[in-house]
């Protein structure tokens, strides 16, 4: 079914267009990736679908009951709000529910003694039962764990811009959507994560749109890939795999079409070219053939770069890492780290966020210094950085003066030059576009100018700390092909499994104790890798319990605690206990009631659940103890 309609669509920013007259729909199946080169306006087209940014021409028609849930590259953040109220943002009832019961169950949790605060909380308890609002509730939560957010009391002001994003995407995922629209959300989560949010939108029921630079997330996600190109939009059923046949089809034939179209314009040229006249009737038919042959305009240009630089003499020694720790308070991140950077190496960081791989990156630049070991870099090396956040940009300047900053030229490897405009025509800056001012480039944009502000530089190690966030498909495609040439070592940071497949020979893996483990290979030798060892040691682990349980079937079974039961004796007091509190509270308001009858029969109702509910859990509290006494001192209770 279709939930929503896109028709005639055009926008331009300036004498930039962006997109001409497109088309499209979404049925409430569909489960779509949207591609394009940076700057082509695949965000825009995003806000635009999502109802947030006008276009110039043509219209977006919503279904009457169709939910659109957007979540934007930079989401705006109250600093002021803890992380469960950023979350429930929203104008839905529920939505204003959770976040006004998250506020009095905080701020009642620093005024125990608050009755007016426990009356309120009762009854916010008996909207969330009616709304079905703890489900949603718990489903919040255990989404912001799987995002490696665990402190749902933190201001949101505090945190690191990464994890402002993943409670972004925590709510846009909890929202109920028919359409979920998301701007690249696996930028800033890490590789089992990223692997967590695929299986999740996978299983989703609903209509998906989203911008992704992952290339593996694409071909397991998503059901259709549409592409901006130019200012057109095409449209491919399939995945990412099965685009890429597509679109190799689609310029095959438009080359046929063109080379058909070129031999026309031979033929009608010299007909032309005779002096014919437009006497009749056919002779100003094919004039006017001639001329619409003549104004039709295809680009076959594939905007690919071919980089073949050269770069500075490497010598012996490369860079030393001599049983290096760091740690930051009682966090260790690093623990006896030692590696001798090989001239052609190719090295792959991973780790959860916060692991330590940023650090490391940056005890080699001299910007973080060991609390013990020592790090040595040779005396030829040049190392070229490409960090998560840009350096500082004068977005005063023109595109062409920040790259002529670093360089107006480099060597190529064929003994010659090249310079500042060619290289800057080889990373999909047009001669106008290189006199854009900065100011007016996209994010994407900036970052893939930035990168080439590094490769100007003539680097001979080249360190990447998440190289591919905010860089589209086909700049990365680049990126990889400069790397298979590139005449030196490369250590990368990166939560993009493709990347790392296509780049990179060995992987650094950092456990949470902070040793790091190498393995070789790409990411899935890695990950198949701890596969097998995980299930070498669950399958051992399984071995032992077999054994343990032979031994034991001659002896009296033991009753245990399930996993459910331990955790309710651990907190069954403390429930009872805010029961009772209830009930006190409810029993105080019946006898300052005086003569409203109409409320002391409701508060007379809820005290007469809340002794239901009471009865109820000492019958429980009798239960676990009984268990507790019969298993006797085996317990392991936190």
């Amino acid at each position: 079914m279709n939930i929503l309609s896109a028709e005639n669509l055009s926008k331009s920013y300036g004498m930039k267009r962006l997109f001409n007259h497109i088309s499209f729909g979404i049925d409430d199946n569909d489960k779509i990736g949207l591609i394009g080169v940076n700057g082509t306006g695949k965000s825009t087209f995003l806000k635009i679908i999502s109802g947030l940014e006008e276009t110039d021409e043509g219209k977006v028609t919503v279904g009457s009951a169709v939910e659109i849930q957007y979540l934007s590259q930079n989401p705006d953040f109250n600093p002021q709000d803890t992380v469960l109220e950023q979350v429930f943002k929203g104008y839905s009832p529920l939505m204003k529910l959770l976040r006004e019961y998250e506020q009095v169950m905080l701020a009642a949790s620093h005024s125990p003694g608050d009755e007016a605060m426990q009356k309120r909380l009762i009854v916010l308890g008996q909207q969330m039962d009616a709304m079905n609002g703890w489900q949603l509730e718990s489903e919040a939560k255990s989404i912001l764990t799987k995002l490696g957010i665990t402190d749902f009391e933190a201001q949101v002001g505090q945190l690191s811009g990464g994890q402002r994003k993943r409670i972004a995407l925590a709510g846009a995922l909890i929202h109920p959507a028919d359409l979920l629209i998301l701007d690249e959300p696996t930028n800033h989560i890490d590789n089992d994560t990223v692997a967590w949010l695929e299986d999740y939108l996978h299983k989703r029921r609903g209509a998906l749109l989203l911008i992704t630079h992952d290339r593996y997330f694409l071909d397991r996600v998503v059901n259709r890939i549409i592409e901006l190109d130019k200012g057109n939009l095409y449209s491919y059923t399939g995945n990412y795999s099965k685009f890429l046949e597509l679109k190799m089809q689609r310029e095959a034939d438009q080359e046929v079409s063109e080379s058909k179209r070129q031999n026309l314009l031979k033929s009608e040229l010299a007909w032309m070219r005779k002096g014919a006249k437009a006497r009749t009737t056919k002779q100003k038919a094919r004039i006017d053939r001639f001329e619409e042959l003549s104004a039709q305009k295809v680009d076959l240009s594939r905007e690919k770069v071919e980089i073949t630089v050269g770069a500075s003499r490497l010598g012996r020694k490369i860079i030393e890492l001599s049983h290096v720790s760091k740690t930051f308070g009682e966090r260790t991140v690093i623990d006896d780290f030692s590696y001798i950077v090989l001239r052609d190496d190719r090295m792959g960081i991973v780790g959860a966020n916060g692991s330590g791989k940023s650090t490391l990156l940056n005890m080699i630049i001299n910007q973080v210094v060991p609390d013990s070991g020592f790090v040595e870099i040779g005396q030829t090396v040049r190392i070229g950085y490409f960090s998560q956040e840009s350096a500082d940009m004068d977005e005063n300047l023109r595109v062409i003066e920040y790259i002529k900053e670093e360089a107006n030229f480099i060597p190529a490897a064929d003994g010659g030059i090249i310079t500042a405009s060619q290289m800057l025509e080889r990373f999909l800056f047009s001669s106008d576009a290189q006199w854009t001012p900065i100011s007016k480039l996209s994010g994407g944009e900036k970052r893939r100018l930035y990168l080439l502000r590094i490769l100007m530089a003539s680097p001979n190690v080249l360190l990447l700390d998440e190289p591919t966030n905010d860089l589209d498909i086909q700049t990365l495609t680049i990126l990889e092909d400069y790397l298979d040439d590139f005449p030196g070592a490369v250590i990368v940071v990166s939560h993009d499994r493709y990347f790392l497949d296509r780049v990179v020979e060995k992987v650094f893996a950092f456990e949470s104790d902070g040793s790091i483990r190498q393995y070789v290979g790409g990411y899935s030798d890695y990950s198949q890798t701890v596969k097998q060892q995980t299930n070498a040691d669950r399958s051992q682990g399984k071995t032992v319990e077999a054994k343990e349980s032979q031994n034991e079937k001659s002896k009296e079974r033991v009753r245990k605690f399930t996993f459910k039961e331990q955790k309710e004796y651990a907190e069954i007091d403390a429930v009872i206990a805010s029961v009772e509190n209830e009930i006190k509270v409810v029993s105080n308001r019946i006898n300052a009631t005086g003569s409203d009858f109409s409320l002391l029969q409701e508060l007379t109702g809820v005290q007469q659940q809340l002794e239901t509910k009471l009865e109820e859990l000492l019958e429980r509290w009798t239960y676990l103890n009984e268990l507790a006494e019969e298993i006797g001192g085996n317990l392991n209770i936190k």
